[in-house]
């Protein structure tokens, strides 16, 4: 635990350090309905992080908080799915209220990290998540795998939006939990 809470912070630090360089702009979502987007989501894919090192069975869990703000939640399996699972928690707010696509997470304050909602399912089924910078990028999925044509359409649209699709790594699953 202790690696994962320093290498986030080395991430956020990173991620902060971003808005001294100019960046094209980066194209969000029209909306977003926090009701719906809040819940368990699989990490598909991602620019690889020094702060993700080893992480497979990646998932990310949003909760709407009291005060307004959204519960954040990330876990990953060092290694292997079998691994010892690591997790770190942290909060966000909304950037842009008109919106509900630009968000601010802090894992450890006073910093702060781009979340910006680039891509969306009209059913909340994946979501395409990046920063201005460029920098850093995951492909979430409600399930853990995406049926692969819809997986190559979100790729398809990266290079408009300024992403490298060549730069994606997989991130291994657990197979799909039966109810």
């Amino acid at each position: 635990m202790k690696s994962a809470c320093l290498s986030a912070l080395g991430s956020l630090l990173a991620l902060t350090g971003c808005g001294m360089w100019s960046y094209p702009s980066l194209e969000v979502v029209e909306s977003v309905d926090l009701d719906r987007y809040v819940g368990k989501w699989y990490e598909i894919a991602r620019y690889p992080t020094s702060f993700q090192r080893g992480c497979v069975g990646v998932t990310a869990e949003y909760s709407l908080r009291e005060d307004g703000r959204i519960g954040v939640v990330n876990r990953c399996r060092k290694n292997t799915l079998d691994g010892p699972e690591e997790s770190i928690e942290g909060v966000a707010r909304v950037a842009d209220p008109q919106t509900n696509a630009k968000l601010k997470v802090t894992f450890f304050w006073p910093f702060e990290g781009d979340y910006w909602i680039i891509d969306l399912d009209e059913d909340y089924q994946w979501a395409v998540v990046g920063m201005p910078s460029r920098q850093y990028l995951w492909v979430l999925s409600r399930t853990p795998t995406l049926d692969e044509a819809i997986y190559d359409a979100i790729v398809a649209r990266l290079p408009d939006k300024g992403y490298d699709p060549a730069r994606l790594q997989h991130t291994p699953q657990p197979p799909a939990e039966t109810e």
